[in-house]
């Protein structure tokens, strides 16, 4: 009975929390306030939870914790990025990762996202050339893959960042957040795989268009970002 008891309070919980996703309708503008470290969003979007080649990651993250929403600017920005990648990648399914909560504030861990100007991209990853997608659908897990200085997998040599990928969307991000009136303010990569990732053909353009790249980072903050990019937007 207590255990019934206890479940039913649990679900009971989870559906409350998840209204608010359920119910919220994107319109208007956005508003950023303050910085992506200590700031709010008034009027976010709510991202789209799937679309023809992308995907939020985790369903409990997206309607449970609610961290799904950006500025109205950087949701088309990244729709618009993924309409071009489905016909000049069209092999893959992009996951978005972490974003902002829907009235902005500190999401626990991160200490930034809190404007709706920062979001996390996972990235794809490849096993003998081909795309590898068994990763992508462990949920919130995904957070905590490890790669090791040339983007290979901890947990299988084989499995490998696909660093050309990687570059080819923050190309192409960089050319849509500019037709809304924004630009990327920094990238935040692992330090130890920027060597690989400029390496690419699309990486090398990347260095040539000055993008800029966290250098140095705590190494408790620089070892997080190995399984993901994160991007901080800013208004032109």
């Amino acid at each position: 009975m207590k255990k019934k008891i206890l479940l039913t309070i649990i679900l009971l919980a989870i559906f409350i929390s998840s209204i608010p996703q359920i119910i919220h309708k994107n319109q208007g503008e956005s508003e950023s306030v303050g910085k992506v470290n200590d700031g709010k969003i008034v009027n976010a979007y709510k991202l789209p939870r799937k679309g023809e080649n992308f995907k939020y990651f985790s369903l409990f993250d997206y309607y449970v914790l609610g961290r799904c929403y950006i500025h109205s600017g950087i949701y088309k920005t990244i729709l618009e990025s993924y309409a071009i990648l489905e016909k000049e990648n069209p092999n893959y399914i992009y996951r978005i990762m972490e974003c902002s909560k829907r009235k902005g504030g500190r999401p626990f861990p991160h200490r930034t996202h809190q404007n709706g100007t920062s979001v996390d991209f996972m990235t794809p990853l490849v096993k003998n050339g081909k795309p590898k997608t068994f990763y992508d659908k462990i949920g919130m897990f995904r957070y905590l893959m490890k790669f090791d200085s040339h983007g290979s997998s901890r947990i299988n040599k084989k499995v490998k960042i696909d660093f050309e990928a990687v570059a080819q969307h923050i190309l192409i991000l960089d050319k849509t957040a500019r037709k809304n009136g924004f630009k990327i303010r920094k990238v935040i990569l692992e330090t130890n795989l920027k060597d690989e990732l400029f390496a690419t053909k699309y990486g090398n353009e990347l260095n040539e268009r000055n993008i800029y790249f966290v250098k140095s980072l705590p190494k408790v903050i620089d070892e997080l970002h190995d399984d993901h990019y994160h991007i901080d937007f800013e208004k032109i």
